[in-house]
């Protein structure tokens, strides 16, 4: 189906363009949302007769969210997970994890907003982008950590699955039993005395 986009959508375009997209993308959330029109003759002349006041408007906007944007970017969101010890979470962040995270802060951001290209399902610190507008994007930071603590270390640039793993090896070796104060290699320490021969425990 060919459209004209009224703002900016990634990948697409920007105001005025004409585009032609799947079906189904125009019908369920370009039209819809009133980010495009169909590409009719009627629609050019509307288009074009509201052109000044689209792009004004859409200036005005985007200007609003660049103002927004210098207190949102770069904030840091810290995320308690429950994960194996290999970081795998139990579950995953999604974008109404980072939404609500941002809102609990005082931001006035939507889930739509957000842009995660797949689920987060390990701990660590991971950046998230943050549509404001279609023009103007910034980022924030996910701090996903089993406590507070290993947020902590995440934060200083801890590799926190690198120190668990390097543990769960550590474990893995076995124990090693600490030799006595003068003892040479390969000599066992002394051995507690042995019961002697017709003590209580011996028959008779």
């Amino acid at each position: 189906m060919e459209i004209i986009l009224l703002e900016r959508i990634e990948k697409l375009g920007t105001i005025g363009d004409v585009v032609t997209v799947k079906d189904g993308y125009a019908r369920n959330f370009l039209l819809p949302n009133k980010k495009a029109l169909r590409a009719n003759d009627a629609n050019r002349q509307v288009f074009e007769a509201n052109r000044e006041r689209l792009e004004a408007e859409n200036a005005a906007r985007r200007d609003e969210a660049a103002k927004a944007g210098t207190h949102v970017d770069g904030t840091e969101l810290v995320l308690i997970r429950a994960s194996s010890n290999s970081g795998q979470l139990y579950g995953s962040v999604n974008v109404r994890d980072i939404a609500d995270g941002l809102k609990a802060k005082g931001f006035d951001i939507n889930k739509s907003q957000i842009v995660l290209e797949r689920p987060i399902k390990t701990i660590g610190l991971f950046d998230v982008r943050v549509a404001l507008h279609p023009e103007v994007q910034v980022t924030v930071k996910a701090n996903v950590a089993r406590s507070d603590d290993e947020a902590e270390l995440q934060r200083q640039g801890v590799d926190v699955i690198g120190q668990i793993a390097e543990e769960e090896r550590g474990d893995s070796e076995g124990f090693t039993e600490a030799l006595e104060a003068g003892a040479e290699v390969g000599e066992l320490p002394p051995a507690e005395e042995a019961p002697a021969e017709g003590d209580e425990n011996a028959e008779g």
